[in-house]
């Protein structure tokens, strides 16, 4: 991740915040979407749609531009290898293992699964990586 020099970390941490926000706020709006879509309302749908759009390609856009979120191919492909690496190692693994533990064997199935699709997700940005560098 290209960091921007002239930020604060605290500016920044809160730039990686607000980034999570936005993101988290697209993929809500446009699951509404298709819901509304499945439940016949068109009208509800465009709503969610227009403000996904606007979360995306407008704050969130303009957020990872200020804290340098986006560089050259390479070096976006080793930001996505060490995020995804993370998931597939850290991340999905504690939180199956603790959903086991409460007993909430739907959820630990479902971390296990994303954490299988993450692996297949690091390996094709591994040989990515490899193909143009």
């Amino acid at each position: 991740m290209a960091a921007t020099p002239d930020l604060h970390s605290a500016t920044r941490e809160d730039i990686l915040t607000a980034l999570r926000s936005e993101a988290f706020a697209y993929a809500r709006s446009m699951l509404f979407a298709a819901a509304a879509r499945r439940n016949g309302s068109a009208e509800t749908a465009d709503l969610f749609e227009a403000t996904a759009r606007t979360k995306l390609e407008e704050h969130f856009a303009i957020l990872a531009d200020l804290a340098g979120i986006v560089g050259d191919d390479a070096d976006n492909l080793r930001a996505a290898i060490e995020a995804e690496s993370f998931e597939v190692e850290v991340m999905y693994p504690t939180f199956a293992e603790h959903a086991a533990r409460a007993a909430d064997a739907a959820a630990a199935e479902t971390f296990a699964e994303i954490r299988r699709h993450g692996i297949d997700n690091l390996e094709a940005l591994r040989e990515a990586l490899i193909d143009i560098t």
